[in-house]
């Protein structure tokens, strides 16, 4: 049995990185991709087993993506698992976004998925076989006032996902979208919009039940599983289902819980 070729983006740091490192424990050959290159060698540098690679890319430009897919091509000629995981934060109202924050967050977060797919995608089908995870968040699950632009970026790879996955589901091709909650990463290192924004999500961080590790377990095991919605974070199984099955009732619980992180 070959070697999985396993792609992810963003795996300088953070859940990219612990899922690289599962990935390679697992036996697979990783594909480590990150805008940093001192950053990602040492990622490919970390992981154990042989055959790693080390990558630059933007995800947020089509000619950087397309570089990427053509040096992933001479060098594996084509992944059995892409992870679209790169991604930025921003927080903050409507009447506090502009524009500019809206194409970056989009770009970023949703097109850099949309990039993914449809360069990788084709290979995949051709060989009758594969899986693309996208990690959305659960604030494109939660409609939570004052993260406008990434909720609204994160709910769009979740409305992507569930649509790739009705396009692919009988062609061999399993699809999943991950939606962690808050949990210690770096992410607001590269964060866009309000300073209060800012300072509410590295609370919620701090406060997290949550850590990379264990988050990273979750999405593994339930991407081996070829779960779809995946939800790593302690809380957010049973958040999900209250607003799906009592919306009213979730509505009221999280204007609560914003008045209480936002006194």
């Amino acid at each position: 049995m070959s070697q999985r070729r396993v792609l992810i983006t963003g795996a300088g740091s953070g859940l990219g990185l612990a899922l690289a490192l599962r990935y390679a424990r697992s036996g697979a050959r990783v594909a480590c991709v990150d805008l940093i290159q001192d950053r990602v060698e040492a990622a490919r540098a970390s992981l154990p087993g042989q055959g790693h690679i080390a990558l630059l890319a933007d995800v947020g430009s089509d000619d950087s993506m397309q570089a990427l897919f053509d040096q992933v091509q001479k060098e594996w000629g084509g992944v059995d698992v892409l992870i679209n995981n790169a991604g930025i934060a921003s927080g903050g109202p409507m009447i506090e976004t502009t524009m500019e924050e809206w194409r970056k967050l989009l770009e970023v977060d949703l097109l850099s998925v949309v990039r993914g797919c449809r360069l990788f995608l084709p290979g995949m089908l051709a060989a009758g076989k594969g899986q693309i995870l996208s990690t959305a968040s659960f604030a494109g699950l939660a409609s939570a006032p004052g993260i406008m632009t990434y909720g609204v970026a994160k709910a769009a790879v979740v409305a992507l996902s569930e649509q790739l996955r009705a396009e692919v589901f009988d062609k061999g091709i399993l699809v999943g979208v991950i939606c962690p909650s808050f949990f210690k990463t770096n992410l607001i290192d590269t964060a866009v919009g309000s300073d209060k924004a800012r300072k509410m999500a590295l609370r919620l961080m701090d406060t997290s039940p949550d850590t990379v590790d264990s988050v990273a377990d979750n999405v593994f095991a339930s991407a081996e599983r070829g779960q779809f919605m995946i939800l790593p974070t302690k809380h957010e199984p049973m958040r999900w289902r209250m607003k799906r099955w009592f919306p009213n009732m979730y509505f009221r619980m999280l204007t609560k819980l914003v008045k209480q992180h936002t006194k």
